[in-house]
């Protein structure tokens, strides 16, 4: 009896994904070297490229790569299944949560920086509940909510006018043609 091998089909769209997916880890592996003025204090670069991936293709694609990002990068810095892997990937989920409502609201009002504040909020959110929870079970964790909420803040804010810089840089240039093949 021969194995059966099933083989997947491998389209534009996740070609796509991949290079946006590989970006942000770059992004994110780049942030780990960078001194922390706080544990869990981060400037989230890796956001930007999931802000701009929101923006020109969708939530569903946005999900994709943020979560590519997280556990690839938690791979690549040995932190997989590590207490950083759940809270990074708690803060992940709380983020796309939010994003999936913000998306929803008026554009004329919201864009890629009210998202980035927003999704910055709810990754903070997400992180310390986890932490709570899990890490510390005490309610003394919520004290240092002000200098993270603040960090979130600062960072969403940088965040998403650097990603509505990109767009507009984007979406202002011509696509080069393709060499042929």
């Amino acid at each position: 009896m021969t194995p059966s091998v099933t083989e997947l089909a491998v389209t534009a769209d996740d070609h796509r994904i991949a290079r946006l997916a590989t970006a942000a880890i770059v992004l994110t592996v780049a942030e780990a070297a960078i001194p922390l003025p706080l544990p869990g204090v981060k400037p989230g670069l890796a956001n930007i490229v999931t802000l701009i991936v929101l923006s020109r293709y969708g939530w569903r694609d946005a999900a994709w790569v943020t979560l590519l990002r997280v556990l690839a990068g938690s791979l690549l810095l040995g932190q997989f299944l590590a207490p950083g892997f759940f809270l990074s990937f708690s803060g992940a989920l709380c983020s796309l949560g939010a994003l999936g409502l913000a998306v929803h609201l008026p554009r004329r009002w919201f864009g890629p920086v009210s998202h980035s504040v927003i999704a910055a909020f709810a990754h903070i959110c997400g992180q310390l509940l986890i932490a709570r929870v899990w890490l510390v079970p005490h309610d003394g964790v919520f004290y240092l909510a002000p200098v993270f909420f603040t960090a979130a803040l600062v960072f969403g804010l940088i965040n998403g006018l650097v990603a509505s810089r990109l767009l507009i840089e984007l979406d202002s240039d011509p696509v080069p043609p393709r060499p042929p093949a």
